[in-house]
């Protein structure tokens, strides 16, 4: 469906213009050489813009991904007539940052809820800043290596702010293994601090502090 004829290099405004119009046709048609020209026209800008507004290449990675998903899924949104391809694009990346950022306050929240359950005071934790910092990494890695099923329900519960009868209405699972998953997973997360607190105050003894 992409001709041979159009350029996106050099191309003067009209030709420019009667390109995208081309490519935003072959997304409507769900023509994969369309929607492979349109990654290769606006990946990089939208790796870019994620980028500076998440301060992180890797998160802004996924975010692309994310970008372009949502455009090839959500493409019967697409209208013409409200705005060229290009900014379609560009106001999903910026939905899609805002997400990411959501996504990372929740994260803290959940760092500081469970360092809150571990016993660790706010005093305590107003003086050791590098320290939170260092569980907020740990807690995250645990989360990476959670069961597969464990982790998608607290990413769920926690990323999206699903309720457990919600996690089991969209996952198909009993609601029972669900509340199951996630107590094993808020276990196994609080054993990260719990466990990383116990090291900290040996080397502490250890030193003689």
């Amino acid at each position: 469906m992409i001709t041979n004829t159009l350029s996106t290099t050099l191309a003067p405004p009209v030709e420019e213009t009667r390109y995208e119009e081309e490519l935003a046709r072959g997304l409507a048609a769900a023509d994969e050489e369309a929607f492979a020209a349109i990654y290769r026209r606006w990946g990089s800008l939208v790796h870019t813009m994620a980028t500076r507004l998440l301060g992180d290449a890797h998160e802004a990675e996924d975010v692309t991904q994310q970008v372009f998903l949502g455009a090839w899924h959500g493409r019967a949104g697409f209208r013409p007539e409200r705005g060229p391809l290009g900014a379609w694009l560009v106001g999903i990346t910026r939905r899609k940052t805002v997400d990411a950022l959501a996504a990372r306050t929740r994260r803290l929240t959940l760092v500081d809820s469970a360092a809150h359950e571990t016993g660790v005071g706010a005093e305590e934790q107003g003086e050791a800043a590098p320290d939170r910092v260092l569980d907020r990494v740990l807690l995250v890695d645990a989360l990476s290596r959670l069961p597969q099923q464990q982790r998608e329900v607290l990413c769920m519960a926690f990323y999206e702010d699903l309720t457990q009868a919600q996690i089991a209405e969209r996952t198909g699972m009993p609601l029972g293994t669900v509340k199951s998953h996630a107590r094993r997973g808020l276990h196994r997360l609080r054993l990260v601090i719990e466990q990383s607190a116990a090291v900290e105050q040996s080397a502490a003894s250890g030193t003689g502090i």
